[in-house]
């Protein structure tokens, strides 16, 4: 379980791949403290760290994994956004994400703004009934306010020190990010649906 607060920023230093399998070799701040087993958060996807060497760490993503997120086109260089499970003892600054991706976004517009950066992003129609007007959502494990929200489409505003310290300043117009939505409603959609 996560909080969408993110602790670092790693950037991928190899790809390997076997199979369907894509497994990614990340270096950060946090990489020496993790060990084997231990779930992170990358990019709001939960993975399984298999192996740490020094600052790096390896995680593998599976082809359905790779499927419904951006993990598949990443590429040597890129930032992930990372975050450590939360502990039994700790504080939920953000909100409760599983790390369990329900898609892709893309984001339709930027715009600079006195203090602060505002984003829309655009969604496929079948997720409609999943975000609402200042409810959460995850993008690239970043736990966000959604606002000015379309049928397929919402608005979230980031501030200077989420924007220099997650890969949020490196998301521009056309690039796809990692979404998921509230776990509370995604339950209360599938409520309505089986109670019809």
């Amino acid at each position: 379980m996560f909080t969408g607060i993110i602790e670092a920023t790693g950037e991928i230093t190899a790809i390997e791949e076997a199979g369907q399998n894509k497994s990614f070799w990340i270096k950060s701040s946090i990489s020496s403290e993790l060990k084997p087993d231990q779930s992170v958060s990358h990019n709001g996807v939960c993975l399984t760290v298999e192996a740490v060497n020094g600052d790096t760490h390896k995680v593998t993503a599976v082809a359905q994994t790779l499927r419904v997120t951006n993990l598949g086109s990443s590429q040597v260089g890129q930032k992930f956004n990372l975050e450590r499970c939360l502990p039994f003892n700790g504080r939920l600054d953000g909100h409760v994400v599983q790390g369990h991706a329900d898609g892709t976004a893309i984001c339709t517009h930027k715009t600079e703004k006195e203090g602060s950066t505002e984003f829309r992003f655009k969604v496929a129609q079948e997720f409609a009934a999943l975000f609402i007007e200042k409810g959460s959502i995850t993008i690239n494990g970043i736990s966000l306010t959604v606002w000015e929200t379309t049928a397929t489409s919402f608005k979230v505003t980031i501030i200077p020190y989420s924007m220099s310290h997650t890969n949020m300043g490196f998301v521009n117009e056309g690039d796809i990010v990692n979404i998921e939505f509230d776990v509370l409603g995604k339950y209360v959609v599938n409520y309505m649906k089986l109670t019809r």
